[in-house]
């Protein structure tokens, strides 16, 4: 039996690793940035089945997908001296593949790295009052630079979000005594204008009665009919003299 030649089974196990360097598969969402001895090609490759003509031609994956990058706790000491920990998050994705590879070493890190130090520069920039409650302009102001920044390396930062602001404890204790002491505040001006408004309604009411002093005898009587219906024993009701003066003055006759 006649056994296949050495060189014969190394020239197919050579074509072979040729052919498996040179054939290449992209997904929809990957481009291929090659390098022609060196040189950078005029456009990237992909996606579906590729030629990659190793090893005189190279090439870099890029995933064209939206990323997203968190970017860690940050400590921020805000315009009015309240030193704080915000953490973001980086919405981005590859617009140029070739200023990708070519114009920085790692746009990940690049961009991560950017990131942070911006949240710190603007975040720096603003009260404590406007980082919590004006944080959809200061997400645009974010976005607007990190997207001039990454601009040159073909990123395109589409939304800047920031999660949380974390406050130390002694500022959340004054912060609560100050929505307490804006709560108190409330209630006494809104019992205040209760007050105010019941003296007024008594007021009329007072004038009312005077033009019509049956009306008094009328209150008197609804009152007896209250207390009535609680089921007391003995009621204690006080009668002005004026309603006895009528009789006073018959038994005088």
């Amino acid at each position: 039996m006649n056994f296949p030649s050495p060189f014969l089974v190394a020239a197919v196990a050579v074509v072979l690793i040729f052919l498996s360097k040179w054939i290449n598969i992209l997904n929809e969402y990957e481009r291929a940035v090659t390098f022609w001895l060196g040189r950078l090609a005029p456009a990237p490759k992909g996606p579906g089945l590729t030629l990659i003509f190793w090893p005189f031609e190279t090439m870099v994956r890029v995933d064209l997908r939206t990323i997203t990058l968190d970017v860690p706790p940050q400590d921020v000491i805000t315009r009015d001296n309240v030193s704080v920990k915000v953490n973001a998050v980086v919405y981005f994705h590859v617009m140029d593949p070739a200023k990708a590879i070519v114009k920085v070493a790692n746009y990940m890190y690049a961009t991560s790295q950017l990131a942070q130090t911006t949240l710190r520069s603007i975040l720096g920039q603003a009260a404590l009052d406007e980082l919590l409650s004006e944080r959809e302009k200061l997400n645009e102001s974010l976005q607007e630079i990190l997207d001039r920044h990454t601009d040159p390396w073909g990123i395109k930062v589409t939304m800047v979000e920031v999660k949380a602001v974390d406050l130390p404890i002694e500022m959340q204790r004054a912060m609560a005594k100050q929505a307490e002491a804006e709560r108190e505040k409330r209630a006494k001006i809104i019992h205040a204008q209760g007050e105010f408004e019941a003296s007024r309604q008594l007021a009329e009411a007072a004038q009312v009665i005077s033009t019509q002093p049956s009306s008094m005898q009328l209150r008197y009587l609804q009152t007896l009919t209250e207390i009535a219906t609680e089921k007391n024993s003995t009621i204690i009701f006080p009668l002005p003299i004026e309603l006895l003066s009528s009789f006073f003055k018959k038994e005088g006759k």
